[in-house]
């Protein structure tokens, strides 16, 4: 097209010349001459409508949008002058390129062209393709002059233009304009930050360099049959029972038909299909993007979750209204109806070392409803990692995420939670419905042959309970609290045991305080809130094993010293503690330093470690956070073309040291850190240093609803799953966890980037951006609306 727009501007100039030429022989021969006048003015006509097709055949392939908005360009194929190959142009928000565009949308998404060196693309952020078409109908002119004026909107600046002659002026553009567009569309880093950016990545884990080998080595088969394969390949709607709800893992009714009990809640944990789906998740009818935080926090868009159980069941509790085209959330929660902040104020009053935001900054909210408490910590610089399973409160979890706040599906069950142990600062429950003074939810106990079943005999055995409690039957579920939570962190538990003197709830204090005095928890306050009508108990974790030597019984028992407390992925629950370390080099024996310092501070315990990279532990962690710091403040921010002012939640899908998420600390988001479980366990670290996250395996679904995150961030991640499951897979669960208009960016070796490039464009995704060099590749795509119209059924998910 490049040959197009030169062609046509010579064609410009003849026709001009031409028609200048008929002029004066007009003026001395208008006599004679006077049909062919007619005639040459008929013929310059159409030179200049084929000018005009010709130059907007052009624009379509150098298209942006600036201020936020849609960037589309398409790479030149010549290559930059000397050393312009090295030369980094940032792609910024406020001064992106717009040109006009009559309808080449096929042909922008299959012209991607690749130099000998590297191969770039950028593209921006913001609009969609029918604002596109919309704008490129309203700028597109005829004739000469029309081009011109469309030259001045994509700003190919001739800078004097009307004072030198045409023909020298055309030339100059010609050339100007190729070396601009290199310019714009292949360079998106600037200088210093491009080369640090990828020999930084590309040393990562020492595993990197292998993979490249192998890559290399099926570089010809991958190119050739794999990524056209992907290029074309096929999506299908997923047909589920839970429609835009759907989530493989929690929704395998076929597994879970098949369970021989439920009495631990085992239908609310992970079951997973034999096969991840490769279909996608339909969208809900009258879906619009999310509303932005901190506005969010307040209200959301009804029909982005169009679910009305909770308003009429807890409206009265404050959880959430619905309000008009908006579901509107109040602030309020079970046990503080009037309100998060005071209730969180309350908490603090209660115990003041608790020191929201300094000494208690990463927090565990268990039963969290629609997680408003979690939400109003934000103000105290506290992250709560939220959680409730998915049942009969209808999409609880799902109104946190979409308000921005961090959530999970998850339930207490019969495995332990996939967190590390000793990472909590503080463990809160609100009437969160879990038992912990007994082992799960039917209540079956046996005691001398005789069983006790459900809520019918409930309150008949309380009080005997009390008396004859074995801690060795019982108290699981709070001995996975106790795991997770750090020496020294509190238990915060406000529920109707802690004040209700219903023979029910004094039945369970009972069993609670005799729980907790074997554990050696020391129970710090019980504090009433007057405001509420509630009250809260306070508990805190020992520091020493002392109490642990001096029980007179030894129950719960301690584990054994083979048992690993940071096993946390699909491990059986058991009813045991581990000590408390004590050594000074050991990972809890005292406590991180304080917010905000303890992000950019090494953990005092990785002093005697080797790092992920090679180096000492510590020269690795501050290494890797300058890296990213430099990479978030000078491409991330301003070289993709995204609008950060529409981004809350975002996924680093295989975090390492978290530094990702720490360069990001200034900005009003959070980041859910995935350390999965073929990667170096460093999710300790990442808790440390006061940022959170989780295990998971990328080759099952993820423990959240569809359309939650704003942004994935994945930098080595898809070359690693392609070699145990189905890349195509993993994509789909991207596209299911992904938002609408969210972005993707993946740093990967070039063949990976190249199958992943094929799987977004049939999935008609917009490629913003893609970069590579010495076989290291940057790739940032965003998700559109589009959805397939054939359906594939899901039996597994089908109630």
């Amino acid at each position: 097209m490049a040959l197009g727009l030169k062609y046509s501007r010579v064609d410009g100039r003849r026709s001009s010349s031409y028609c200048s030429t008929v002029t004066v022989a007009v003026f001395v021969s208008v006599c004679l001459i006077g049909a062919w006048m007619l005639l040459s003015s008929s013929i310059a006509e159409n030179e200049s409508r084929q000018f005009e097709f010709d130059s907007g055949g052009d624009a379509s392939e150098v298209e942006t949008r600036g201020d936020g908005n849609d960037v589309n360009e398409q790479v030149s194929e010549n290559k930059l002058e000397d050393n312009q190959q090295e030369k980094s142009v940032t792609l910024s928000s406020d001064e992106s390129t717009e040109s006009e565009n009559t309808g080449n949308e096929t042909k922008e998404k299959n012209s991607v062209k690749e130099s000998s060196d590297e191969k770039t693309e950028s593209y921006g952020d913001g609009k969609s393709s029918r604002d596109s078409n919309a704008e490129a109908g309203e700028t597109n002119k005829t004739g000469q002059s029309g081009s011109e004026e469309s030259l001045g909107d994509n700003q190919f600046e001739l800078g004097g233009a009307s004072q030198i002659d045409k023909e020298k002026v055309s030339q100059d553009h010609d050339k100007k304009e190729s070396h601009e567009r290199d310019q714009a569309s292949v360079e998106v880093f600037p200088a210093g930050d491009q080369s640090e950016i990828l020999n930084e990545t590309s040393a990562q884990n020492g595993a990197w360099s292998t993979q490249v080998i192998e890559s290399q080595n099926e570089k010809e088969l991958q190119q050739s049959s794999v990524s056209k394969n992907q290029n074309a390949y096929s999506w299908k709607l997923c047909n589920a029972t839970a429609g835009p709800d759907y989530i493989p893992c929690l929704d395998n009714w076929k597994a879970i038909r098949k369970l021989p009990s439920t009495m631990h809640y085992e239908h609310r944990e992970r079951h997973c299909p034999e096969e991840a789906p490769t279909c996608v998740v339909p969208v809900p009818e009258g879906y619009k993007p999310s509303i932005k935080w901190p506005k969010s926090r307040d209200k959301i868009w009804y029909y982005n979750v169009p679910h009305t159980k909770l308003a009429k069941t807890k409206g009265h509790q404050n959880w959430v209204k619905v309000t008009g085209e908006y579901l509107t959330f109040p602030g309020g929660g079970t046990q503080f109806k009037n309100g998060a902040l005071h209730y969180i104020d309350f908490i603090q009053n209660s115990r003041p070392d608790i020191a929201w935001g300094n000494r208690s900054r990463v927090i565990l909210d268990v039963g969290c409803g629609v997680a408003s408490f979690g939400g109003y910590l934000f103000d105290k610089d506290v992250l709560a990692m939220s959680f409730a399973p998915k049942d009969e409160h209808e999409a609880q979890v799902q109104f946190a995420l979409e308000r921005g706040i961090p959530a999970i599906s998850s339930v207490m069950g019969t495995k332990r939670l996939p967190f590390p142990s000793s990472v909590f600062d503080l463990v809160h429950c609100a009437r969160c419905r879990v038992p912990w003074h007994i082992e799960g939810d039917a209540y079956i106990f046996k005691r001398q042959n005789v069983f006790l079943y459900g809520s019918f005999s409930y309150i008949m055995f309380l009080s005997y309970l009390a008396i004859h409690f074995d801690a060795t039957e019982g108290g699981k579920l709070l001995l996975e609290l106790n795991r997770v939570l750090r020496p020294g962190a509190y238990f915060v538990w406000s529920a109707t045991p802690v004040y209700q003197k219903l023979l029910e709830d004094v039945g369970i204090w009972k069993a609670m305080s005799e729980l907790t005095k074997s554990m050696c928890w020391d129970l710090k306050a019980v504090k009433k809130d007057k405001l509420n009508g509630v009250a809260a108990a306070i508990y805190r974790k020992p520091t020493s094993n002392g109490c642990y030597n001096r029980r007179p019984q030894n129950e719960p028992p301690l584990c054994k010293e083979s048992d690993d407390p940071n096993a946390a992925w699909n491990v059986p629950l058991q009813a045991c503690m581990h000590i408390v370390p004590v050594a000074s080099s050991k990972r809890g024996s005292r406590w991180p330093v304080q917010w905000p310092l303890r992000v950019v501070t090494p953990p005092y315990w990785l002093s005697s470690e080797v790092g992920v990279y090679g180096k000492p532990a510590p020269e690795d962690f501050t290494a890797d956070y300058q890296h990213w710091r430099n990479a978030v403040s000078n491409s991330y921010l301003n070289g993709m073309g995204i609008n950060w002012s529409s981004v809350r939640n975002v996924m680093d899908m295989r975090a390492v040291y978290g530094g990702f998420a720490a360069a990001l600390k200034d900005l009003k988001v959070w980041v859910m850190n995935v350390v999965p479980i073929d990667s170096p366990d460093t999710l300790p670290i990442i808790y440390e240093r006061g940022l959170f996250g989780l295990y998971h395996d990328w080759c099952e679904s993820f423990n959240t609803y569809p359309r939650t995150y704003d942004l994935l961030h994945a930098v080595h991640l898809f070359s690693s799953i392609k070699k145990r499951c189905k890349l195509q897979a993993a994509i789909a669960e991207v596209d299911r966890i992904l938002r609408p208009e969210g972005n993707l960016i993946v740093r990967d070796n070039v063949e990976t980037i190249g199958e992943i490039e094929g799987l977004a464009k049939s999935l008609q995704w917009e490629i913003r951006m893609i970069y590579s060099n010495d076989n290291v590749g940057l790739l940032c795509i965003r998700k559109t609306y589009w959805r397939p119209t054939e359906k594939e059924t899901i039996t597994s998910a089908i109630i």
